[in-house]
């Protein structure tokens, strides 16, 4: 495992202090330390694997352990991103970035992908990914083409009432629920938002310039319409069979030309 100075820094000085507790069955590493590229940059994705006896306990003391374990600058719970047994911390000086998740033995096969074992007390970490395989997350077209044209039509009514600020939020959430995802299955590529685009995909991230905009009504319009040119492109170069909403996408897209005639946005 290939690991950056300051993260194998970290990692030397956290795991014995890790050891030393004896609810604490192993500790692994995912994300890009694990199997991506990293760099001075990255994050450090723990999994903390405790006795399952002694899970719920860990969980009422997870801050306290991890200020034993480490230098802890600040952390709270994951509940926003709907991992709750996750601590998101900065540790140092120097800062670091390290998210804990904490399983039981018996979750820790539950995975989309191979972590790296740091550490295992009796070996059982090894024996339960020999034993259970990664179950990637399924990515389904269907999906963003069922919400694709309603989303159309509530970015089209922002432009239209002159909020930018929600329209340029807006165009954010369509590049990371749906071009990115799209342009990472084009690449073969984890879906991961709009992560690492302009590596894994550098010619789809140059496309995707156009649809970022400044604090201006013409130019969210045409960002807004660089969103929907490039999703029907993708999608019609995809080898997926959905149901395409016809009827919703024409009434959408006309919706939308109504408004950036109105507000006298055409190109």
């Amino acid at each position: 495992m290939d690991v950056p100075s300051p993260h194998s820094r970290f990692l030397d000085d956290l795991l014995p202090r890790m050891q030393r507790n004896p609810t604490i069955a192993g500790v692994a590493v995912a994300g890009s330390l694990a199997g991506g590229r990293p760099d001075t940059y990255s994050d450090v994705d723990l999994i903390v694997v405790v006795d399952d006896e002694a899970f719920d306990a860990v969980m009422e003391e997870r801050l306290a352990l991890i200020g034993s374990w480490t230098t802890l600058v600040a952390g709270f719970t994951g509940e926003h991103v709907g991992e709750p047994r996750l601590i998101i911390t900065l540790v140092g000086p120097p800062l670091l970035h390290v998210d804990f998740k904490f399983v039981r033995t018996a979750q820790f096969a539950e995975r989309i992908e191979d972590p790296h074992i740091l550490w295992d007390r009796s070996g059982d970490l090894s024996r339960c990914l020999a034993d259970r395989p990664p179950v990637a997350p399924s990515w389904d077209l269907q999906w963003i083409e069922d919400r694709f044209w309603v989303w159309v039509h509530y970015g089209a009514t922002k432009l239209g009432r002159g909020e930018l600020f929600e329209a340029i939020g807006f165009l954010g959430h369509l590049r990371e629920a749906v071009l990115g995802p799209l342009i990472a299955r084009r690449a073969g590529a984890p879906v991961r938002g709009v992560r690492h685009l302009e590596f894994i995909a550098p010619d789809e991230a140059r496309d995707l310039e156009r649809t970022l905009c400044g604090y201006d009504r013409h130019d969210a319009g045409r960002a807004l319409l660089a969103c929907v040119e490039l999703y029907r492109r993708w999608r019609d170069e995809t080898d997926a069979t959905i149901e395409r909403h016809h009827q919703a996408e024409k009434l959408a897209l006309e919706y939308l030309n109504d408004i950036l005639k109105q507000t006298s946005l055409t190109p």
